[in-house]
Formats: C-alpha cells, structure tokens, sequence
C-alpha cells in the first residue's frame, strides 16, 4: 500500500497568510493572484519540494461568494486561467512529474448546501473550467456539500477525457454512526453517485480528522458492493468542529495544537490503513505536514 499512496499538497489560503502574502476577507486565497502571484507559486513550490505529486490550483475562492458577482463577472476566466498558470509553472520548474489538479469549488458558499442555485451553475462553473482547462491535468471538485452540486458540476465539464475527481466535506457535529455529508446525506449515498458520475477518485476534505475514518470505510464498503474500482482518499483541516450555520473561510479559526505534522501524520496513517491512496491536508496543513506524509507514508 506505502509504495501506490499519492500525496497531495495541503492548504493555500493560511500558508500565503502565513508567509505574508496580502490576505483579507471576503477575497481569502483569491486576493493574491492579483496583488502577489509569486507567492502563489511559491507555495506550490514549497509542496513539491515537500514531496507532493499533485497540487491543486487556487482557484478555490475565484467565486462571486469571495471576489464579488462585478469582478467574477469581469475577470473570473482570466483568474481562474492565471490560477493554472501559477500551478504549471511551479511544475515546470521543479521538473517532476507533478500533476495539477483544476480546483472547481463549491460554487456558491463551502459549507452551505442550502446556497446551491442550479440554474446558476453553468454561469460560475463555465469561466473556472475555461480559464482552468489548459493548465490541469485533472477536475478536483472539492468541498463539496451535497451530492447535487457535485453531479451538476460533472455535468458541466468539458469531455477532455481529463480524470474526475470528487471532495466531499463531511458533517463534523452532532453526528449519528452514520458518517455523512453537510447536507445530512449519507456517504455511502455519495459513493454510490460517485461510481454513477465516473470518479477515478473518491476524497473526503475540509472536515474534522475524527470523522474521515469512518467516511473512508463507508466509501470502500460501497465500492466493493458494486464491484467498481475507485481509489479513496483524505485531506482534513487543522481546525476545530465548525457549527451547521458556519460557512468555510468565514474568518481565521484557531488551529488545533494536536495536528501538528506528527499529530496529523497519526490520523493520515490510520486512512491509508484502512485502505486510502491519495492522502494530503487542507485548512492549516502545510508543506511541514506535507513533507512528513511523504517520508513516512510514500
């Protein structure tokens, strides 16, 4: 299992804040690629050199719910393109065989499943997969709260042959023995839409480290009752449980002292033992993490 895991890189948002790249609400990891792009490539530089062998683009909050409906409106494409460019840059100058990952995030507030608006989705999704598509190697709809959404953004991309992958969040408070998604629906539902959408892989991110165990064995349980053959994968954040009326990257939570690389190795360890291929970090993750994923787990 060591030999076939995938690592992923970790969080942008907090490590561009982290390294002093400009960093404000509601624009979150969006405000850089305009105001300090060479801190977006650096980020993706310090994942490769951590070990990562997929990064995933920033353009996670190059969305109206972050930049504004004008501004996505009037430059979204151009973002979502410069987005691309940053990660395949970073790529190019390693000269590793490092894959990009076309982040499509929830298109109307993470963490909010009640937000979704169809009709809308072609609108927002369109720019991203436009700006995105020359520059990634694969679809990573991540964060993704409800099945809904992520069967309208499947739907949406372009017939590239391009891999698709699917992130879901999972429910972090008041949960029952059923692990589940935000919107309260099963996983085993999402793995069963997930098998029906053509995934190549399954993952669990922005949630609770607690919670992803249990995901991950309900994801597989469901694989192998349908006989299809999906890698299953984890990327949990590093802050505490977030309410039902939170909404993602609302403001800088604390972080967890007990995730420090170590702490968050331990958690990584116990998904790829239960059979997760693809591992890496979201919210507060960074390339220290990364790096210890990579020694310990490749």
């Amino acid at each position: 299992m060591a030999n076939a895991t995938v690592i992923l890189d970790g969080g942008m948002g907090r490590e561009l804040q982290r390294r002093g790249a400009p960093f404000r609400q509601p624009e979150w990891s969006a405000l850089a690629l305009s105001e300090a792009p060479q801190a977006v490539e650096a980020v993706h530089a310090a994942y490769i050199q951590s070990g990562a062998n997929v990064i995933t683009s920033n353009s996670y909050a190059v969305v109206p719910f972050h930049i504004g409906e004008a501004r996505f409106a009037a430059e979204g494409q151009a973002l979502a393109a410069l987005a691309g460019e940053l990660a395949r840059r970073a790529v190019d100058a390693s000269g590793q065989a490092v894959r990009v990952a076309g982040s499509l995030p929830p298109l109307f507030g993470s963490y909010r499943p009640d937000l979704f608006e169809p009709q809308r989705v072609a609108e927002l999704l369109t720019p991203l997969v436009q700006g995105l598509s020359p520059f990634v190697d694969l679809w990573l709809a991540e964060t993704q709260s409800s099945i809904a959404e992520a069967r309208a953004i499947q739907a949406g991309l372009p017939k590239d042959g391009k891999p698709f992958w699917l992130s879901f969040t999972l429910k972090d408070e008041d949960t029952d023995d059923v692990p589940r998604l935000r919107s309260g629906e099963p996983v085993a539902d999402a793995a069963e839409a997930a098998a029906q959408l053509g995934v190549q892989v399954l993952l669990f991110n922005c949630s609770q480290p607690e919670v992803i165990g249990d995901a991950i064995d309900a994801a597989r349980q469901t694989f192998a009752r349908l006989g299809v053959q999906i890698e299953v994968g984890a990327y949990a954040n590093a802050f505490p449980p977030q309410p039902k009326e939170a909404t993602a990257n609302d403001g800088l939570d604390p972080l967890r002292d007990d995730l420090d690389p170590p702490g968050y190795l331990h958690w990584a360890a116990d998904w790829q033992a239960r059979g997760a291929s693809h591992l890496g970090g979201c919210c507060g993750i960074g390339p220290e993490h990364i790096a210890v994923l990579a020694q310990k787990l490749r």
